[in-house]
């Protein structure tokens, strides 16, 4: 059984952000394991509304690691970043004949690692 060495992270959270958490993994997917820049290259040109939310945790994210671990941001490598149900906002919608159709708002909670690489 292999053992990975501990590397200094860190982590940003982005708490009750507005979309469903599958549509911001799928921004998520594309950038897990990329550099800070190719990522933040890539969040620019996507056309999905959740990439706003994600750069900004991003930007935290670096900003932690440089602020708190003195990192370089040239070095940092997106290590984790998940997308987690949150709450979900219930509001209700007038139907016909009296009915009352149900929305939910959903919500999710994001989540990213930053580490230095080791090469």
């Amino acid at each position: 059984m292999a053992q990975s060495t501990p590397t200094t992270q860190a982590l940003a959270h982005g708490r009750f952000i507005r979309g469903s958490a599958s549509k911001v993994r799928r921004v998520l997917d594309q950038i897990r394991g990329r550099s800070y820049r190719e990522a933040l290259i890539l969040l620019e040109f996507m056309p999905y509304r959740s990439t706003g939310p994600i750069t900004k945790v991003l930007r935290s994210a670096v900003a932690n690691a440089e602020h708190n671990l003195g990192l370089d941001p040239a070095t940092l490598v997106i290590s984790q970043a998940t997308a987690d149900m949150g709450p979900s906002l219930k509001r209700f919608r007038p139907r016909a004949q009296g009915r009352a159709y149900a929305i939910k708002k959903q919500t999710c909670h994001i989540s990213i690692a930053v580490a230095a690489t080791t090469a």
